[in-house]
């Protein structure tokens, strides 16, 4: 029904082992959180009582769906965006492009393909959730609102990043954009939210995460919960998803090829400066111009219209991305929509500061720091992801347009290679590094936090940015696949920062003693660890990434566990410094060694071919 573009992953994609492998992880994981927030509360009242089992229930469910909800709608976003970008960046778009299929069936092929994971993720976890209206505190209405919710925030989610591809010719520009404008919706539903109370129900039907607490909060049938905000974020996001659908089928071949890539053929010149030319050039020049259109054209040496060289740094690969558009000239619009979200977010912070609630506590979950820490958490995060993004796809890129072939067999040395991606990476994504440290600066000016503390999370944000991006660079060398080294590489990003969070909200909403929570959360740091070694060291596996693997959690759960304790913020920094310093230079020392990349092969090639 949605053609062979759709039909062809629909049958590829139940051959594969990573399929259920990836189910499997994922329905454990939410079952260790749910088993980690038991132990955590048992270590701090018991659950023999109805009405705490109740109160554990909700608190579980309201922790669990907030999550479900960041992680499958990010992971349609980047799978829809990365696998059209990938067909682009292969030149294998216009090949479809030339067959008879038509829009739909390439642009809802396309979307669906990326649905499929995420919604298969999405019902395999329902029987989990279904348990938890056992314990009471949830009803099984507030659970199926809850999926819809959901599922309709997956599908815009994967419409949007399949346009976006569609529409940007670089593989960042897709990613970067499609995150931002799903950003721009949430930032637009808070926005109406504060503005007027007559606009909630419209800020509730524009952003999920307004629409997920409406259906959360709501204990009624199913059918009164659909004609809460809830209800109109599904009809809303169903529009928009419908829209974006079809401003993409009819464009499609409009945006591609892409412009840039069409030449124009120079108009011959006939002006009297050419005739000039010709003169000195000793090339007889009567009848003037009309003379020189009927005769063929003669070129002189004065004529030729040569560029002067420019001249290239002893590192090349850091002077292409420094002094030429590497990532495209359409970047200056990812900037220009990253500074329209820092203005939102810094104008939020100001706000706060100059009204006095900076340091107020933030509700329930956040009542452990002060409320200036969510925003300013939430720009970080973004920045991070949109950096390593970046890092990522200067690699896949290189590697997909066959630029990274040419590169190995050049006399470039692998520290020329690696340092000028780093630096050069950096470079291109300034913007997105120093207007978060500015805001920090701002919060020490101003005092919400002291000028020490200030040094130290400046000290941790680069030290953060610096892993990033050298986690992206470490990734696009070591997937074949440009679309798993994307998925590889911003996974762990959001394993990370979803990771930190969580722990926060279950030592903040289980309080008790911090430094006893240890035991409970052994069985996520240990598979966690697992996780990192799995996504950092598969191809090349060494003593220091299994270290580093297994490490890096532990030190983040430490640095969590020492802020939340509001301890000398000096061993906070410290402690993530060391640990993702350490974890950088274990994924960067080898590659500094040799060009240890690994090439795809075509299937074509006959075993003489490859013995050769």
């Amino acid at each position: 029904m949605l053609g062979p573009v759709f039909n062809r992953e629909a049958t590829v994609a139940p051959k594969r082992s990573s399929t259920y492998l990836a189910r499997g992880i994922y329905l454990l994981t939410l079952f260790l959180l749910l088993c980690t927030g038991y132990l955590v509360l048992d270590g701090s009242r018991s659950l023999f009582a109805n009405s705490d089992a109740a109160k554990f229930g909700g608190w579980m469910f309201r922790l669990l769906a907030p999550l479900e909800l960041v992680i499958l709608s990010a992971l349609a976003a980047v799978s829809a965006a990365s696998n059209v970008a990938q067909e682009k960046d292969r030149r294998t778009l216009l090949l479809l492009l030339m067959t008879r299929l038509s829009g739909f069936e390439i642009v809802v092929g396309k979307t669906a393909s990326a649905l499929l994971t995420p919604l298969s993720l999405l019902v395999v976890s329902l029987p989990l959730f279904l348990t938890l209206p056992l314990l009471g505190g949830v009803a099984p209405s507030q659970v199926f609102a809850v999926f819809l919710v959901i599922t309709v925030s997956v599908i815009v989610s994967a419409a949007v990043g399949t346009v976006v591809a569609f529409w940007r010719e670089k593989t960042f520009q897709s990613i970067a954009l499609t995150f931002l404008v799903l950003l721009l919706l949430v930032a637009a539903g808070e926005i109406l939210a504060s503005s007027t109370l007559a606009s909630t129900v419209w800020a509730t039907a524009i952003s999920p995460p307004r629409a997920l607490i409406a259906a959360t909060n709501s204990k009624s049938n199913l059918a009164t919960v659909l004609q809460s905000g809830a209800g109109w974020f599904v009809i809303m996001g169903s529009i928009v998803s419908a829209c974006v659908l079809a401003i993409g089928i009819a464009k499609v071949r409009v945006w591609n090829p892409s412009r840039e890539v069409r030449l124009k053929a120079p108009e011959p010149e006939t002006s009297e400066e050419y005739l000039r030319d010709l003169s000195a050039a000793g090339v007889a020049t009567e009848g003037g111009t009309e003379a020189i259109r009927e005769k063929p054209h003669v070129e002189g040496p004065a004529s030729w219209k040569v560029r002067q060289p420019r001249h290239v740094w002893d590192n090349p690969i850091l002077w292409r991305e420094v002094r030429t558009w590497a990532y495209g000239r359409k970047i200056l619009l990812i900037r220009a929509v990253f500074v329209l979200m820092f203005a939102i977010i810094a104008g939020a912070i100001w706000y706060q500061v100059q009204s006095g609630v900076a340091m107020e506590p933030s509700g329930r979950i956040g009542r452990a720091f002060p409320a200036v820490t969510i925003p300013m958490a939430a720009l970080g995060v973004i920045s991070l992801v949109l950096v390593n993004a970046l890092a990522v796809t200067s690699i896949t890129g290189e590697r997909d347009g066959l630029a990274l072939d040419l590169l190995l067999v050049t006399d470039l040395r692998p520290r020329e290679f690696i340092f000028g991606k780093l630096f050069g990476v950096m470079y291109a994504a300034k913007e997105l590094i120093l207007l978060p440290l500015g805001l920090i600066v701002y919060l020490g000016v101003a005092g919400v936090m002291t000028i020490e503390n200030m040094q130290y999370a400046i000290l941790a944000a680069i030290g953060l940015y610096v892993f990033v991006t050298m986690l992206g660079i470490h990734s696009g060398l070591n997937y074949v696949s440009g679309r798993t080294a994307t998925l590889a590489s911003l996974g762990t990003v959001f394993f990370l920062c979803v990771g930190i969070a969580i722990c926060m909200t279950i030592m903040v909403s289980f309080r008790g003693a911090f430094q006893l929570q240890l035991a409970p959360f052994l069985v996520m740091i240990l598979g966690g660890g697992a996780a990192l070694f799995a996504a950092l060291g598969w191809r090349n596996p060494s003593s220091a990434i299994f270290t580093a693997a297994f490490a890096l959690p532990l030190i983040t759960f430490y640095a969590i566990t020492q802020f939340l304790l509001q301890t000398d913020h000096l061993y906070v920094a410290a402690a993530l410094i060391f640990g993702y310093g350490f974890t950088t230079a274990a994924m960067m020392i080898p590659a500094l060694s040799e060009f240890d990349v690994p090439l795809e092969v075509e299937p074509s090639d006959s075993p003489a071919e490859l013995s050769a």
